[in-house]
């Protein structure tokens, strides 16, 4: 395909015009004005062929897979094959899905001479996490004249994938990570005396006798001690309603990180409201990491009225990024969370003592209901930790001062009757051994990491 340029026009303008007024005016100088125009109209016939042939050998290749991060700038390498090796300034676009950004609509590339390979990057800022299909790019090349640009789309095979943005929770679980080395290093008393058989030893006077191994004991003919260490392996699974209550908006005080444009206010920009879902996935992502540098291995299960993805717990890099991998893609569900089919399979599937975080919202009666219900099935063989973000308005009646008129107050009075009622689910769950927590949504994250600690230096598991 070509297209006309605007050199071309303008000598339309200059030569054409011009010489046909003078032929209509003059008929003597008819004959010289159609050779003028003929002459201009052969030269541009003569450049379009080869425009043409400009593109010939021209293509392009791009990474099979690239790797993005929500709302964080990235650039995707795209490498140019010019097999003339000759010098060209190439235009060029990306048929990019509606959900990656990008500032330019197309760029010029100048291809030097005497390569045959040419790279670019091309910025671009994802705005929603998933994954994408970029499958052509488009390319223009000048005629030899400049009259006319030569276009023809390139096909190009690269998957998009856009992963959650774990860069905003630096401030909050920075220091979870940081590697000192042995500066400042110091004694921290742990809590109990573990529950994992490590040896045997000689009795000495002080000993229990629940530490006495009365079969070692019987064997040698004199007291023999068991002698347990702290648990290094325990398994740790996040379990993450992907259902309706999920595709709720939550705002966030966290200041958006990379971002030159500022707010009126001359501060950084706030992160937009999102999902609870995408914190969810966030947080869980968080915290295989904590669990990942504990040595503990880590698991993930998502499900909405069914049991969407299972992902046995394990540890190490290959692990982590196959559990990145079952989030990223999640979406919310128009459903009703079914607890019954997940706790079943909880009940089933996992054998071994676990620690189970359920990120969830509890807020619905029904679904209250139905959690508490099916807590007793998995309650007594692993330790659970529920944590959900506050739905919007949700507080004390008294915590906010602003009100303004009779429809505040009663939001209010809304706020606090729905308050309440988790505060008496937090009862009942705890009655059966089950902690529920109410956590704000920038600081989901950092509290799951602290729960998680918490249960490892008490050794609740």
């Amino acid at each position: 395909m070509i297209v006309p340029r605007s050199r071309l026009l303008f000598w339309v303008a200059l030569v054409v015009l011009p010489f046909s007024l003078i032929g209509m005016e003059d008929p003597a100088a008819a004959l010289v004005s159609w050779l003028a125009i003929g002459g201009l109209a052969a030269l541009a016939v003569v450049d379009a062929l080869g425009a043409r042939a400009a593109l010939a050998g021209l293509s392009v290749e791009m990474p099979a897979v690239a790797r993005l991060s929500k709302d964080r700038q990235a650039k995707l390498e795209v490498r140019i094959r010019n097999p003339r090796q000759k010098p060209r300034i190439l235009r060029l676009a990306l048929g990019l899905p509606r959900e990656i950004e990008s500032l330019q609509e197309d760029a010029l590339v100048a291809l030097p001479a005497g390569s045959e390979w040419s790279r670019f990057a091309w910025a671009c800022r994802p705005c929603r996490r998933g994954n994408y299909r970029l499958q052509t790019a488009y390319l223009e090349v000048g005629s030899p004249l400049g009259f006319w640009g030569a276009r023809k789309p390139a096909a190009v095979q690269t998957e998009l994938r856009v992963y959650p943005n774990l860069f905003t929770e630096r401030k909050h679980v920075a220091a979870l990570f940081l590697n000192r080395g042995t500066v400042g290093l110091h004694a921290q008393r742990q809590l109990g005396k573990g529950r994992e058989f490590e040896r045997l030893r000689e009795y000495i006077p002080g000993d229990g006798f629940d530490e006495v191994h009365w079969k070692a004991t019987a064997r040698r003919g004199r007291p023999i001690t068991k002698v347990f260490q702290i648990e290094r392996t325990q398994e740790v699974y996040v379990i993450i309603d992907a259902s309706r209550l999920s595709a709720r908006e939550h705002e966030s005080n966290i200041k958006g990180p990379g971002k030159t444009d500022l707010a009126p206010g001359g501060s950084a920009p706030a992160v937009p409201a999102s999902t609870a879902l995408e914190r969810f996935i966030t947080a869980a992502l968080v915290l295989g990491l904590a669990a990942e540098r504990q040595g503990d291995l880590f698991g993930v299960l998502t499900f909405s009225n069914q049991v969407e993805k299972f992902v046995r717990a394990r540890n190490g890099q290959a692990h982590y990024s196959a559990c990145r991998d079952a989030l990223y893609t999640l979406q919310p569900q128009i459903v009703t969370p079914d607890y019954d089919e997940v706790c079943t399979f909880i009940r089933l599937r996992l054998r071994r003592r676990a620690l189970l975080f359920f990120l969830t919202a509890l807020d619905d009666p029904v679904v209250a209901e139905s959690f508490v219900r099916n807590m007793d099935l998995i309650h007594r063989q692993h330790l659970v930790l529920v944590n959900m973000l506050p739905p919007p308005g949700v507080a004390p009646v008294f915590s906010d001062p602003d009100v303004a008129s009779v429809d505040d107050l009663y939001a209010r009075l809304g706020g606090h009757l729905l308050w309440n009622n988790l505060r008496e689910l937090e009862k009942v769950l705890q009655r059966r051994g089950v902690r529920f927590s109410l956590l704000k949504n920038e600081r989901l994250s950092a509290e799951l990491v602290s729960q998680y600690l918490g249960v490892k230096q008490r050794q609740l598991l």
